[in-house]
């Protein structure tokens, strides 16, 4: 340090070495001279930066019946090609004999956000004459990738970012007869809707008049509250008195009444998705329809969707799991590790003559389905 002194007599330090700026990151402000600022705000930017690095998924699974419009509608949704586009396959092949699950993903930018999509589709469904108990492999598929984010989460070394492959959104197609539900629809949605946010939507809606649209979509509703069926956005997750207004709005559109189109045409100078009819071309997106609610759920809603099913029908499944493994070698002590002390008097456990693979929660790997129900 050197010393110096000014015409006033005051000691002053100053310090020999350059004084070097600290860089200052994009979009975050200066605040000079500030001595009273904190810096707390700058976390914001810092998490925004990082996840636009990470990037975002989300995995959404569409389940009807053939011929509903599951493809187009997703393609209408995110304005591209994200939905699974099978071949015509022979007459007598057409209609699967059981019920397939088929995914596909995509990396969609959008301003500088990347994200993987991807899109579970489930032909089959309800094409048979026989469609009992047609949600099991629905069910399974979900119960699989919970185990497989729980066998990952689990394990001694983890990695550092577990790929997600959980179903986060379920949209079920529901035809528009315009009477009600069918017995098949309130099974499946009544059984789904605990393992999964469920999102019911009427397909091609455009078949419906107004009147019989509204009459419709309020028998739904009333079938709904009298199964006890929970649909996303789930009442009991508002949080506050803000989300309670948005969710409640949202709610009252239940089931959105959707019309899907990939195909652009021309209208008043301006091009839109529609469909076309010789009584005039229908928008597949209008702003005053519900493709505008549904989509709004994927606009302001995808996080809180992500949260719901990490931190409530996950943890659902991954406690049961827990529960049943210690319940499982409380009843077989023989399948414990065997325990020898060593020298210094401290136990040693013997993994190498365990019958089974034991996780090192002591949860075991899972060898057969599990039905996630409550």
């Amino acid at each position: 340090m050197i010393y110096r002194y000014d015409n006033q007599i005051r000691p002053q330090y100053v310090s020999a070495k350059p004084h070097h700026p600290i860089p200052q990151a994009k979009g975050e402000k200066s605040h000079g001279n500030d001595f009273s600022y904190v810096g707390i705000d700058a976390i914001l930017e810092q998490m925004r930066r990082k996840a636009m690095k990470q990037g975002f998924e989300l995995n959404i699974m569409v389940v009807g019946q053939s011929g509903l419009g599951k493809s187009t509608l997703m393609n209408t949704l995110f304005k591209s090609k994200v939905s699974r586009k099978s071949a015509q396959p022979n007459p007598e092949e057409r209609i699967p004999k059981t019920i397939e699950i088929k995914s596909i993903s995509h990396d969609i930018e959008e301003k500088g956000v990347r994200m993987k999509l991807t899109v579970i589709d489930t032909p089959g469904f309800g094409d048979q004459i026989n469609n009992e108990n047609c949600w099991q492999p629905i069910m399974k598929f979900i119960n699989d990738q919970y185990e497989t984010y729980l066998q990952e989460e689990i394990n001694i070394n983890r990695k550092k970012r577990i790929p997600d492959s959980r179903v986060h959104c379920c949209i079920y197609f529901i035809p528009a007869t315009g009477h009600c539900l069918r017995p098949l629809d309130v099974e499946f949605m009544r059984r789904l809707s605990k393992v999964v946010n469920i999102v019911p939507v009427i397909a091609k809606a455009d078949t419906l008049t107004l009147e019989e649209r509204d009459f419709f979509k309020q028998t739904i509703r009333e079938e709904l509250r009298a199964n006890g069926i929970d649909v996303y956005p789930q009442k009991e997750f508002d949080e506050d008195a803000e989300d309670r207004i948005i969710n409640d709005k949202i709610r009252e559109m239940i089931p959105f009444a959707v019309v899907g189109s990939d195909q652009e045409y021309q209208v008043n100078g301006k091009k839109i998705l529609g469909r076309k009819t010789k009584w005039g071309t229908i928008e597949g997106n209008p702003c005053e329809s519900s493709n505008k609610y549904c989509l709004l759920i994927f606009r302001t809603h995808m996080q809180n969707i992500k949260d719901i099913t990490g931190s409530i029908h996950y943890e659902t499944y991954r406690v049961r799991r827990l529960n049943e493994s210690n319940a499982h070698f409380s009843s077989h002590p023989s399948e414990r590790p065997a325990v020898q002390p060593q020298a210094n008097g401290q136990p040693e456990e013997q993994q190498q003559q365990q019958p089974r693979i034991v996780q090192a929660n002591g949860v075991a790997a899972q060898h057969e389905a599990l039905t996630h129900e409550m």
